[in-house]
């Protein structure tokens, strides 16, 4: 999996449109090589992004869960500690 694509579901607040398009976006970047596409290759990129991010969305409306709601603040903290705990200089 991309490392820069987060998890989106299950948050309050829910994902929103922009964040769920960013996640096609980086996807379709990642399995297509391109960061940004020819000319020509453009309106297949645009579709790919658009036809991802909507079934996202069907996805994230078809999904139940019974876990608890995470908190966005919360998820930062932990995963800036994760870091600061993974690259800090051992002693």
């Amino acid at each position: 999996m991309c490392r820069n694509i987060k998890p989106l579901y299950n948050f309050e607040p829910p994902a929103s449109e922009s964040e769920v398009a960013a996640a096609a976006l980086q996807f379709v970047r990642k399995v297509s090589g391109f960061a940004k596409p020819s000319q020509s290759n453009q309106p297949a990129f645009e579709q790919a992004v658009k036809e991802i991010t909507e079934a996202t969305q069907r996805l994230f409306d078809s999904l139940q869960t019974t876990a608890p709601t995470r908190d966005r603040e919360v998820e930062a903290v932990k995963a800036k500690e994760r870091s600061q705990k993974r690259f800090s200089p051992s002693r």
